[in-house]
């Protein structure tokens, strides 16, 4: 589940990269040959794969939540990366993403 996580907010971040003024060609055969587009969708896919076999054993009430994580990476990595601004909304925000997370894993099924 993890892992899920990471392949989405990477997805994310390469939509971002791959849309952005100055790199995104506005045609079909520019959206066929935008590198940083193309891994984004291979990423969701992986994404969505890794989803699926999660659910098959998982609580979708639990593994869920565990998605929000990817806004955690995706900020953080946005911070990093494309240098976006912090603030401290959106540190709240990840802060209040990671408590709910923590407060939710202690409250699942015992196997």
């Amino acid at each position: 589940m993890a892992a899920c996580t990471v392949f989405n907010a990477a997805a994310q971040l390469l939509f971002k990269i791959g849309m952005s003024p100055g790199h995104f060609v506005p045609s079909l055969m520019g959206l066929a040959t935008d590198v940083p587009l193309i891994g984004a969708f291979a990423l969701y896919g992986v994404f969505t794969v890794a989803m699926v076999l999660a659910l098959r054993e998982g609580e979708l009430s639990m593994l869920y939540p565990i998605i929000a994580l990817s806004y955690v990476w995706v900020t953080l990595a946005s911070y990093w990366l494309l240098h976006d601004t912090p603030n401290l909304y959106k540190n709240l925000g990840v802060v209040s993403i990671v408590v709910g997370v923590a407060v939710l894993g202690g409250g699942g099924r015992k196997k």
